[in-house]
């Protein structure tokens, strides 16, 4: 299966009050852009990434992408004098065998990707994609100053990025409104006009669109959170650090898979939170648990860390093991986190040590491990 991504980076920066392409203002010490390159970077599922952004702005673009994708190949091409033009000279550079495409708008950095995965999920059944949330207020057609209408709220939904469809599918639909000289301010519109039902799946109120400077977070709250766990090393199993299983004589004995680190990770990750720790979200009376592997349990701990909406800011962790020696592996293992995290790995830091033969460590009975984890709101 092959999904290509096209995020919408060309506009200019007249509501922001700024000069030049607001996508790369600083948010947070980084251009806006960098959050969304990041995302999709990290998600194994895409497998072509286009940036389009104007002329003027392409090689600060393509230096951007390799600092944010170093293992990627990204695509920054030129766009056009507006969106959908954009957009459609995205679309045209994908390879032909292209299966789904995601559209993305750069101006939305708080994406993440479980969000992304919610909406690829249901456009595998329905093939035009768009994700919303219900609109709060009330909202009333005005015409010269008085209200002519008030519109029913319970029908009203507010359009985000990214938008998922048929690669064939949308661009038909573009092909389609150039020949007919149609514009839209969205790609959805663009299935519609072209008969093809557009399903709705949830968006989060947190994934806001930096239009103008009242959209820029006010304030930023940052939590820290401190995980440990320790598992038995014993014959006979796999030994699983991270996701990646290292090549043993021994393994770690639990419930689960007992990846030791990725348990420290997520009570780490659930500490900054306030939620507790794996023993009470997994207990191992839990059948369902037997086996699992434990990246399936970090997947549980993001939806906790987005539905509460935190973003990631750091994961530093140090394994204690006398044996096997780490360092061969501690590159798959960082990718395979920061992949499962959804960050960029240099905000990923796995480090190995022994115990210099002290404790039950240093004794080859076991593997300890400690992790930090910093959390700061998406918008606050």
């Amino acid at each position: 299966m092959r999904v290509g991504v096209v995020i919408a980076a060309a506009g200019e920066g007249k509501r922001m009050g700024a000069e030049g392409n607001k996508v790369l203002l600083p948010l947070r010490g980084r251009p806006m852009l960098q959050y969304s390159i990041e995302c999709f970077a990290a998600m194994e599922e895409v497998t072509d990434l286009v940036v389009v952004t104007r002329a003027v702005d392409l090689e600060l673009v393509r230096e951007l992408a390799r600092q944010a994708a170093p293992s990627r190949s990204v695509q920054v091409v030129a766009g056009g004098a507006e969106r959908q033009e954009s957009v459609y000279l995205g679309l045209k550079v994908l390879p032909l065998d292209t299966d789904w495409v995601i559209i993305h708008d750069g101006a939305r950095p708080f994406i993440n990707p479980e969000l992304v995965r919610r909406g690829l999920e249901a456009a595998f059944v329905h093939k035009a994609v768009g994700l919303a949330v219900p609109v709060k207020d009330t909202i009333k057609r005005v015409q010269e100053g008085f209200v002519v209408d008030t519109l029913n709220r319970a029908e009203l939904w507010a359009m985000q990025t990214p938008q998922i469809f048929s690669f064939e599918l949308i661009l038909a639909a573009h092909e389609r409104a150039r020949e007919l000289g149609l514009q839209a301010t969205d790609d959805c519109a663009l299935v519609e006009k072209l008969g093809h039902p557009v399903y709705i799946a949830a968006g989060e109120y947190g994934n806001i669109k930096i239009t103008t400077p009242d959209d820029l977070p006010r304030r930023e709250e940052v939590s820290v959170g401190f995980g440990y766990d320790v598992h038995r090393l014993v014959a006979d199993r796999p030994l699983v650090l991270g996701g990646v299983t290292i090549p043993y004589e021994k393994g770690l004995l639990g419930h689960s898979d007992a990846d030791v680190l990725t348990h420290a990770i997520m009570d780490a990750l659930l500490g900054a939170m306030g939620e507790g720790d794996i023993g009470e979200h997994f207990p191992d009376t839990d059948q369902r648990y037997a086996g699992i592997s434990s990246m399936l349990l970090l997947r549980h701990v993001m939806d906790l860390v987005n539905a509460g909406g935190w973003e990631i800011c750091s994961v530093d962790a140090v394994i204690m093991a006398q044996q096997p020696k780490l360092s061969p592996w501690k590159a798959a293992i960082r990718a395979s986190l920061a992949q499962a995290l959804g960050i960029a790995e240099r905000h990923v830091s796995v480090k190995a040590t022994t115990t210099e033969g002290l404790g039950f460590v240093g004794r080859e009975e076991g593997i300890a491990v400690q992790a930090v984890a910093a959390l700061r709101t998406r918008q606050c």
